[in-house]
């Protein structure tokens, strides 16, 4: 665990409790991620590639990997080596079964005695999102949607992105929170003034690095976290 755990009753939760906006992350974030909503998406980007090239799955997937190492996502990867169409990618990746996500009645509740403007962003869609929200029965809760499309393609953790959100929802990143499971997407939030909140998982590429100071709260639960934060 980063040193920042060690701070986390220290650093401000007073920033929390007076914050204007909270910025989710959807995948892994608001569900837990034991639901593996992503070995689905995962599978489906390899088949897609598969079904592009004429490869076999194997390749696929060794291509995929490589996508991801050099652009940050599959979908960058594909778009600027390949000219791949964005829309038709996402489409078919985002085609998966959500009703492994259980719904969310508590977190529900812990979001509405949360004050403050309250958006997603992701690195996938609109549609997904919607599509995973409806099912934890909290989307109500939620103004926006700022999505891969709305980023002009570029991902998290990309610092662009992050000031395109800022600008689009008139957003001051001194009263923001985000919160995220994977770590290094929280960098860009805390170079630009917002308190961050990670939602560790066992997957390694979630962790951040020893020393990293960008990570302020960590949130193993994050209903616990809200309940005990709207609570004090």
């Amino acid at each position: 665990m980063p040193a920042a755990a060690d701070k986390t009753a220290f650093l401000a939760g007073d920033a929390l409790r007076r914050a204007e906006t909270w910025i989710f992350d959807l995948d892994n974030t608001l569900y837990p991620a034991r639901c593996n909503l992503f070995a689905q998406i995962d599978q489906r980007m390899g088949e897609f590639i598969c079904g592009h090239f004429g490869i076999a799955l194997e390749d696929a997937k060794r291509q995929q990997k490589g996508f991801f190492n050099r652009h940050g996502t599959t979908l960058r990867g594909l778009m600027v080596e390949h000219g791949i169409d964005p829309a038709a990618f996402l489409e078919y990746v985002h085609d998966i079964d959500v009703s492994v996500v259980p719904p969310a009645p508590e977190l529900d509740a812990a979001l509405d005695s949360l004050p403050g403007r309250k958006m997603i962003y992701t690195n996938g869609t609109v549609a997904h999102a919607d599509r995973v929200l409806q099912r934890l029965g909290i989307a109500h809760h939620f103004e926006a949607v700022f999505d891969i499309v709305s980023s002009q393609y570029l991902p998290k953790p990309q610092e662009t992105p992050y000031r395109r959100l800022l600008d689009a929802h008139a957003v001051d990143p001194r009263s923001a929170v985000m919160v995220e499971d994977m770590a290094r997407n929280l960098v860009p939030a805390a170079a630009l003034g917002m308190t961050t909140v990670w939602i560790p998982t066992h997957e390694a590429w979630s962790a951040p690095d020893d020393g990293d100071g960008h990570i302020h709260h960590i949130a193993p639960d994050l209903t616990a976290f809200l309940t005990d934060l709207t609570r004090g």
